[in-house]
C-alpha cells in the first residue's frame, strides 16, 4: 500500500471514529425515545413507537410545551440584548483607541470566570424582594450579564479585523458613528454577528442553575430544569419521556445551526484573521 493511500485510509478512519463518537449519544437518545421500554432496548428487542412523543406533547402534567416555549423566549431575549450591548461595547473598544481597552477586555473576562453559585444567593434575595421570582426577568437579566463577556470577546475579535480606514472615510463624508455602525459595520460583520448570536442563544438555552433557583413552576421554568424534574409513576425514571423531550429540545437548535452554518463558519474563522 502506498503512503498516500495509507494516509487517506487513516484520515477516513479518524473522521468515521470522530463522527461515531459524536453521533452515538444522539442516536442512542433517539432509540430510547422511540422504544416502548428501556429494558427492551437493553435486551436488543426494541419495540419502536411514538407513544413517548405523543404523551409528551399531549400530557398537560408534563408541561413540556410550556418549558420549551419559556426556553425559546428567555434565550432569544437574553441573546438579543447581550448581542446589542456586546456590539456597542466591541465597536467602542476596537475603534476609539481607548488606552485601557486591553485591560478592560481582560477585566470583563475575569468577571465571567466567577462561579455562578457565588452570586446565586444574592440574586435570589434581590429578585425575591423585587417580586421577580418565577418570571422571565429573573432569567433574562442574569443570562444577559453572564453571556455579555462572551459576546464582547467574540465581536471585538471580529471587528478588529475590519480596517479602520472604512470608518475614517465615512466620517469624512459626514456620517456619524451610529450611522457607520448600523449601515457599514453591521453588514460587513454579519457573519460574526450571526455566529455570536447563536453561541449566546445556546449559552442561555443550556443554563441550569439560575433556572432551577429562580423558577417555581411551568410559567417560567425552562427545558433543562423541567426535563430534570420529570418523574414517572412510583418514582421510577421515565427515560422515554426524558429522551423524547431532549430530542425535541435539541432539534430546533440543530436546524438553526444547519440553516446558519455558512454564517457561523465565516464568523468564527473570519475573526481569526486581521486585515
Amino acid at each position: 500500500m502506498s503512503e498516500r493511500k495509507l494516509k487517506n485510509l487513516l484520515i477516513s478512519f479518524g473522521v468515521l471514529l470522530s463522527l461515531g463518537f459524536s453521533l452515538f449519544p444522539l442516536i442512542w437518545m433517539i432509540l430510547v425515545s422511540l422504544s416502548e421500554s428501556f429494558e427492551s432496548l437493553l435486551r436488543g428487542e426494541p419495540d419502536l413507537t411514538l407513544r413517548n412523543y405523543a404523551e409528551l406533547l399531549k400530557n398537560e402534567n408534563l408541561r413540556f410545551v410550556d418549558y420549551l416555549k419559556n426556553s425559546l423566549i428567555v434565550s432569544s431575549l437574553s441573546a438579543l440584548i447581550s448581542l446589542v450591548l456586546s456590539l456597542l461595547s466591541s465597536y467602542s473598544l476596537s475603534r476609539f483607541g481607548f488606552r485601557y481597552s486591553v485591560p478592560v477586555l481582560f477585566f470583563v473576562l475575569a468577571v465571567s470566570l466567577f462561579p455562578q453559585v457565588n452570586v446565586a444567593g444574592f440574586l435570589y434575595r434581590l429578585f425575591s424582594e423585587l417580586g421577580l421570582i418565577n418570571t422571565y426577568s429573573a432569567l433574562v437579566l442574569p443570562y444577559t450579564a453572564w453571556s455579555l463577556p462572551l459576546g464582547v470577546w467574540l465581536l471585538y475579535t471580529y471587528l478588529s479585523g475590519i480596517p479602520k480606514d472604512i470608518d475614517r472615510a465615512a466620517l469624512v463624508d459626514g456620517a456619524g458613528r451610529l450611522r457607520i455602525l448600523i449601515q457599514i459595520i453591521v453588514p460587513l460583520s454579519l457573519p460574526g454577528i450571526v455566529s455570536t448570536y447563536v453561541l449566546l442563544f445556546l449559552f442561555s438555552f443550556n443554563e441550569f442553575l439560575f433556572a432551577l433557583m429562580f423558577t417555581v413552576d411551568y410559567r417560567a421554568r425552562t427545558v433543562p430544569v423541567g426535563v430534570a424534574l420529570f418523574e414517572g409513576l412510583h418514582g421510577q425514571v421515565p427515560w422515554g419521556h426524558i429522551t423524547a423531550a431532549s430530542f425535541l429540545s435539541v432539534a430546533p437548535i440543530i436546524l438553526m445551526v444547519l440553516f446558519l452554518q455558512r454564517y457561523i463558519i465565516r464568523g468564527l474563522t473570519g475573526g481569526a484573521v486581521k486585515g
